[in-house]
């Protein structure tokens, strides 16, 4: 029997991949009516509106399957129900860079990384080498851009 692996996200991420796939599920009618309309037109072997319609509709059924997959498998979890003194999914770390600048990082689900808010992935190279670290410790990381370090400053459950 195969297990069903869950997904943590927050509930950021599950309201993010739920309106998403509303929006799909709406686009759906359209679809049809432009391939019912496309085939209006005669012949479909070099129908481009028809076969740029079917295109469509495989991407969109196919992303709504993927959505409906992560949607099943997800876990919702909240960080204000956490605590402890390690990194865990949910955190948000405060990092000194090597300049001692501090940097803000969210341990967030893969669905709903968005680097640039702040939320890193789990899965990431970052967000592997700070789960379980502790306040005080030093985390080096190798990213595309090269090897950076960290010290980890602050581990807030917020």
């Amino acid at each position: 029997m195969a297990t069903v692996e869950k997904m943590p996200m927050l509930q950021v991420g599950y309201d993010k991949l739920t309106d998403q796939l509303r929006a799909l599920k709406a686009e759906r009618p359209r679809i049809v009516d432009a391939i019912e309309e496309a085939r209006a037109h005669g012949d479909l072997s070099e129908n481009a509106e028809y076969h740029a319609a079917k295109e469509r509709q495989g991407q969109v059924e196919a992303t709504i399957a993927d959505l409906e997959d992560k949607l099943s498998r997800a876990q919702v979890i909240d960080p204000k129900t956490l605590s402890g003194n390690k990194v865990i999914f949910g955190a948000t770390v405060t990092l000194l860079d090597e300049d001692d600048k501090p940097v803000r990082y969210q341990i967030v689900g893969q669905a709903e990384a968005d680097a640039k808010m702040g939320m890193i992935s789990y899965n990431s190279p970052l967000g592997r080498a700070l789960i379980g670290r502790q306040v005080g410790e030093d985390v080096e990381v190798t990213v595309p851009s090269g090897d950076k370090f960290y010290q980890i400053e602050k581990i807030e459950f917020i």
